[in-house]
């Protein structure tokens, strides 16, 4: 991407969120330094900029200067604000009160549905939306006219039996409607048992579906029954069908002499693997040696999934169908059977393996000076977890530490790079547990991120840049290939001028006035607000601004980590669109053909599908087991942050398991309390006592619904 195009392109954030501001005020006539001061712009040389691209606007035509330096938007602008929302189509996002939000597909502002007029459409629904007439200071509202894709049709609940019928009442509080089960579809069900429901049919005038019992669980509480509640809520199989284990079964692991032939050998080069100390597969390892004066040659050797699963098998149809392993908090439900992820495909030390490898000259600086990319075998020397990792970067101790420090100055080089070139440094905290013989949660805790994680990150993160540079990059005049990228859009203009606006109530701002300062000044509010109580929320509404990462076959690279070209080729064990590039990158290294592009986007919109489902399965897991954490603690005082406010009272997270419960207003009996929502806080009446966002309290644990998954919290001295 040329320099100037770069320019425009970032310049089109700013050009677009300047745009939301003038339509979220179509009759007020705004100068650049209203618009400025609305978007929390202080400094100069940006009010400057916000200055220039009205004026350029007003030239194009888009702005019409009503007063001197004052415009509004002009009517064709209005007009086509006007017509592109009066339908859209977008996905469904219930509320457990019935009514739903409707995340449009072209982005912008979620649109309000009230129960009136969801017009029985359901959690995750592709539907149609009428955008109803706006009215003065309301949130935008629509009706659904049309579901066009149904999510699911299985909802797991409890069954409650009646003598002549029974009701499901759905564990997920999305689904607000319970299934009525007639008493010839009930499949001998007990009266408080978990089951998963079919819903066959909805009857335009009654308030519930109708539906049948098509499968027996258990009994809610039981650690097997909630884990095999959740994987079939989320439509996952809770085993491999006998014809995919049957070809499994069969693969043998042979080095021939003549595959040999076939591939670079790494076997006598010195290779480790880093991973979690309770890892079951190993797919990808990291090769080292000296290659000149401070220059190295590395490699990064990827499991070679694509030799022993080949498209067409039973294999190769299940694992698409999955598109990913799941990691709930208990289990991890692989994409691959056993024999392949656990056993020839994974990477175990002492073992020679078949991979697939990127492999680069590199000096310390971190610069990649020769590549090549191709099928190899290696012999991995050490399997270390993170933190024996960790040690050796700390202490310079340890097996091999002239490796291990070499490789993470490397690194450090590669990341220090990374964040100059404008990638954003989200944090996102992953709570652990220690689980009983039982399953239950004895104790919980943070997983940290430290400099041998980031080691392994920046390697992987190398790989996959390489690889989509390799087949995207093209000579002029060239056609490009068919190829299954990593991307992630730029941040929605509206979502962003929102999560301004927000910020600037809590005293921080954003620099938008392009790409670079943008990612700059995402990664200086993180560092501002590290520690602090409003740490998380900051960071979740900032994640929530930013637009979702996908698989596509049209690359528009990734915003996130300022990559032009960006794939994913490290996980062929447990991801579905790896074992793609690995199919795809081998074909055009020897040459041949493109594939089809429309087959392909198919592809990656069901991985992208695939990836959602098991990354909400996984939430879901750590949420029950949060909750499981509190359910013998009911009593006792735990140190908290206030997370949230709102009219029913104080939301905390808990310091110890980062669980989130409700302190309800009616329990604050010590004065009448009243929300001040623009500064997210509440105020006592008589005196004066302020409970505000990012606030430690102690709390004591009033109530723990398991079922329901909630957590209702009292204050405490």
């Amino acid at each position: 991407m040329s320099r100037s195009r770069k320019k425009k392109k970032y310049r089109g954030t700013l050009h677009g969120v300047i745009i939301s501001e003038f339509a979220e005020n179509p009759l007020t006539p705004l100068n650049y330094k209203q618009v400025s001061f609305n978007l929390g712009i202080k400094d100069k040389a940006t009010r400057n900029v916000v200055r220039q691209v009205i004026e350029e606007m007003a030239q194009a035509g888009d702005l019409i200067e009503v007063k001197k330096g004052k415009y509004l938007l002009s009517p064709e602008m209005l007009k086509k604000f006007a017509n592109k929302h009066k339908y859209i189509t977008g996905t469904v996002e219930m509320k457990e009160t019935g009514k739903a939000y409707i995340i449009s597909d072209e982005g912008g502002e979620d649109i309000l549905i009230m129960p009136n007029n969801v017009n029985h459409a359901m959690h995750g629904d592709h539907v149609k939306v009428l955008i109803l007439p706006k009215r003065k200071n309301h949130k935008t509202e629509g009706q659904i006219t049309e579901i066009l894709n149904r999510a699911k049709d299985t909802w797991v609940g409890v069954f409650e039996k009646n003598k002549n019928f029974g009701f499901v009442v759905p564990d997920n509080k999305l689904m607000p409607y319970d299934i009525f089960i007639p008493k010839a579809k009930m499949k001998e069900a007990l009266n408080g048992q978990k089951v998963l429901a079919k819903i066959t049919d909805w009857p335009e005038h009654s308030n519930n579906p109708f539906g049948e019992v098509v499968q027996v669980l258990g009994n809610p509480g039981d650690n097997d029954v909630e884990m095999q509640s959740i994987l079939s809520e989320y439509n996952f199989p809770l085993s491999f069908p006998k014809n995919v284990e049957k070809e499994a079964s069969k693969i043998k692991y042979k080095l021939t002499k003549d595959e040999l032939k076939r591939r670079r050998d790494f076997r006598d080069v010195f290779t480790i693997t880093i991973d979690p100390w309770d890892a079951k597969d190993f797919d990808d390892a990291i090769s080292i040696r000296k290659a000149g004066p401070k220059t190295w040659e590395i490699g990064i050797h990827i499991a070679d999934v694509s030799h022993y699963v080949k498209p067409g098998s039973a294999l190769d149809s299940e694992a698409y169908e999955r598109g990913t392993s799941i990691y709930l908090v208990d289990r991890v439900i692989p994409m691959l059977p056993e024999k392949l992820s656990n056993g020839v495909c994974s990477l175990r030390p002492g073992e020679e393996k078949l991979t697939f490898s990127a492999v680069f000259k590199m000096n310390e600086e971190g610069k990649v000076l020769s590549k090549w990319f191709g099928k190899t075998v290696i012999k991995s020397d050490r399997r270390y977890t993170y933190e024996e990792a960790q040690k050796i970067i700390e202490t310079k101790k340890g097996d091999y530490p002239e490796q291990i420090l070499t490789l993470h100055k490397i690194a450090s080089a590669l990341r220090k790079k990374r964040f100059a070139n404008g990638a954003i440094n989200f944090n996102t905290i992953e709570v652990k547990f220690k689980l009983d013989e039982k399953g239950k949660p004895v104790e919980t805790y943070v997983k940290e991120q430290k400099e041998a994680n980031h080691l392994v990150e920046e390697f992987m993160l190398l790989a996959n840049k390489k690889v989509a540079e390799k087949i995207g990059k093209v000579h002029r005049n060239e056609k490009p290939k068919t190829f299954v990228y990593r991307v992630h859009d730029e941040p929605n203009p509206e979502k962003l001028n929102t999560f301004v606006q927000f910020l600037k109530k809590l005293g921080y701002r954003l620099n938008i006035s392009d790409r670079q300062a943008l990612a700059q000044s995402y990664n200086a509010l993180f560092k501002k607000i590290k520690g602090k109580g409003e740490e998380n929320l900051i960071e979740t509404v900032a994640i929530r601004t930013m637009s979702k990462a996908y698989y596509s076959t049209e690359n528009i690279g990734h915003y996130g980590l300022a990559f032009p070209y960006y794939t994913h080729f490290t996980s062929p064990i447990r991801r579905y669109p790896d074992l793609m590039v690995h199919r795809l990158l081998q074909r055009y290294l020897e040459g041949k053909p493109s594939v089809n592009q429309e087959e392909y986007e198919e592809y990656c919109k069901h991985s992208s599908e695939m990836e959602k489902r098991a990354t909400d399965a996984e939430r879901e897991s750590v949420k029950y087991k949060q909750v499981e954490f509190l359910q013998d603690k009911v009593g006792k005082v735990f140190e908290g942050i206030i997370s949230g406010v709102s009219k029913w009272g104080l939301f905390v997270e808990l310091v110890v398991s980062k669980s989130e419960g409700l302190v309800r207003i009616q329990t604050m009996k010590d004065d009448f309390y009243v929300l001040d929502e623009d500064n997210y806080r509440l105020i006592g009446k008589n005196s004066g006592v302020v409970y505000q966002l990012g606030d430690k309290v102690n709390v004591l644990v009033k109530k723990v619904d398991l079922e329901r998954r909630q957590l209702d919290f009292e204050l405490a001295e």
